[in-house]
């Protein structure tokens, strides 16, 4: 059993929670977002109910992980409550997700850092910059886990200060772009019906989904909490709360500073906001940094996601050259070669953010959905469970419900606005599931007689 001064108080478990959500989508998605609302009013609610989702899921998974609490996350959960084809499946769309993320995440640096030279920069500029940040970061963990982790600290550290930055923009109303009555002007609510509202709703929440992705790692944090039952609702509360605090303060910068109309063409749009309250040169330095940043995530995602595989390849879900590993530098080197080809192919195959972006939260709409309706299941089944000190959500089944309906809204409005990105990533799950039978199939053949 583990030691009660091992385990994650109040106050650390809060800090993981935001640590697990805060990432570097802000920096860019707030534009995409602010694109496909009709109003200031859509834009904003729609970073509030995607704050709540989060939280609903954050709680959701939460209790999962205290009702089955093993190493694996994702795949021991799904292989439990389905079946291992549907774990095997749906842990590859994860993978491939991952992969589609950072490709998006280093297309945002890209952008940024391009801003610091003159010229007109194409998308096809942006992926070459993107894919040799990747091949850096492949490098470096190449090199080990020791060195990873120390770089990973350090552009943490990078990330949360441009946080601050650009919520410290709203401390100089004289640098707002836009008055309360241009603000006004620019959304005329009036004009539109509640349908017209719930359609913007939707899209707009495909970014913010986006931004807000992380916190279902909870699910692994069900049995390292002290006094689970109370102090996971509340730190996880506590950290979603400040999380959406923050979100909120940032977006008002944008649309104080920059203006909402003005939001919808800027694809670096904390740039714009730096550069009206500190100059060209503050923006410049900001790009830099924020680029720095932006490699964190690229770096955290090349240092696990490669483990994911090796734990697939080890237990034969996968072909066992992926359980290769060198030992002296404890580098999965197989896995992190493949996961970083796969970032580099996403990246050169949509090239643009929008597009990765799409394709990303369809694909996880399927896991977060599927792997939230294993609640009901482990209700059912762990309710020896109940009462000996594990974490409860309370109003269950409300909170799993919303979260599923959340993301069905959001697969829905992908669906209708770009049929094509839904029937790839419908494919790309009918591609792994037949793949998990051919490889099941192929590697409980008997060997053939020499």
């Amino acid at each position: 059993m583990q030691a009660k001064s091992n385990k994650l108080n109040l106050f650390s478990l809060t800090m993981l929670v935001i640590g697990f959500v805060i990432g570097m989508g802000i920096f860019r998605t707030a534009a995409t977002s602010a694109k496909d609302a009709i109003s200031p009013s859509v834009y904003f609610s729609a970073w509030a109910i995607g704050g709540l989702v989060a939280l609903c899921g954050a709680l959701t998974y939460a209790e999962i992980g205290s009702r089955y609490p093993v190493t694996g996350g994702y795949y021991k959960v799904f292989a439990k409550a389905y079946h291992p084809s549907i774990a095997f499946a749906i842990n590859c769309i994860i993978l491939v997700s991952n992969a589609a993320s950072i490709s998006g995440v280093a297309l945002i640096g890209s952008g940024y850092l391009l801003k610091l030279f003159p010229g007109n920069w194409t998308d096809i500029d942006k992926a070459i910059v993107s894919s040799v940040a990747i091949l850096i970061f492949y490098l470096i963990n190449l090199k080990g886990l020791k060195t990873s982790s120390t770089t990973q600290n350090i552009l943490m550290m990078i990330k949360i200060t441009m946080v601050v930055v650009l919520i410290s923009a709203l401390f100089f109303p004289d640098k707002y772009a836009v008055n309360d009555a241009a603000k006004a002007v620019a959304a005329p609510e009036q004009a539109f019906t509640w349908i017209d509202w719930g359609k913007s709703l939707g899209l707009s929440l495909i970014a913010v989904s986006f931004t807000y992705g992380g916190y279902q790692q909870t699910i692994n944090l069900g049995n390292d909490v002290q006094n689970p039952s109370k102090n996971i609702p509340r730190g996880i509360f506590i950290g979603i709360l400040i999380i959406i605090g923050l979100y909120m303060l940032v977006n008002l910068s944008y649309f104080n500073v920059v203006g909402f109309n003005q939001m919808k063409g800027e694809r670096e749009i904390a740039y714009v906001v730096i550069e009206r309250i500190f100059g060209t040169g503050g923006a410049s330095a900001f790009s830099a940094f924020l680029f720095l940043g932006v490699l964190a995530y690229v770096n955290g995602s090349l240092l696990s996601n490669p483990r994911v595989m090796y734990a697939m390849g080890e237990d034969g879900s996968l072909p066992k050259i992926f359980a290769r590993y060198n030992k002296d530098s404890n580098v999965t080197t197989f896995s992190l070669t493949i996961f970083s080809a796969l970032c580099i192919v996403i990246l050169y195959f949509a090239q643009e953010f929008e597009k990765i972006l799409t394709f990303t939260i369809f694909l996880d709409s399927f896991g977060m959905i599927l792997s939230c309706a294993t609640i009901f299941w482990f209700r059912k089944k762990t309710k020896h469970l109940d009462g000996t000190g594990i974490y409860q959500m309370k109003f269950f089944p409300l909170m799993p419900v919303i979260f599923m309906l959340a993301y069905l809204f959001v697969a829905t409005s992908i669906t209708l606005a770009d049929p094509r990105a839904a029937l790839t990533g419908l494919g790309v799950l009918a591609v792994f599931v037949v793949l998990y039978f051919i490889l099941k199939k192929k590697n409980s053949a008997p060997p053939e007689n020499q």
